[in-house]
């Protein structure tokens, strides 16, 4: 799939759900005093840009050490500009892959959140089309 043939579309209507307004122990069990709802939408609170992020379903176990495993949902920008040590989504030879960018003094590297998995330094064959800003995961 070439990059330029990802439909993008904004979210235009709002899809508020209800939403306990505090915070609940992992732990130890507490007591909930006047326990409140209020209405929040999720995408609003997930994509700072709609008309320039997608979704993308994850494949593959390269990534479990940044807490991102086979059949997550990520969300991406793909105008976000990408920084050391962000999680993006790369080009590599017209192959799409999820790598954590590392930027130093010696290159630009796609590194692998598995240890078996090796880096790849960015080179002409190489580009980032987005930044993952987001992990949705299904328990």
């Amino acid at each position: 799939m070439e990059i330029n043939k990802i439909l993008f579309c904004a979210i235009t209507e709002p899809c508020p759900i209800p939403f306990f307004n505090m915070k609940i122990q992992a732990g130890s069990p507490a007591v909930v005093d006047n326990p409140n709802f209020i209405k929040l939408d999720i995408s609003k609170h997930l994509i700072k840009n709609p008309s320039t992020t997608f979704f993308v379903q994850v494949t593959g176990e390269s990534m479990i050490d940044a807490g991102i495993y086979e059949n997550d949902l990520l969300i991406v920008d793909k105008f976000m500009e990408p920084n050391n040590n962000n999680i993006v989504i790369a080009v590599i030879n017209s192959k799409f892959t999820i790598r954590r960018l590392k930027i130093d003094n010696t290159g630009i590297f796609l590194v692998a959140e598995n240890t078996p998995t090796s880096s790849i330094e960015m080179n002409e064959d190489c580009y980032i089309c987005g930044v993952v800003t987001s992990v949705v995961r299904q328990l």
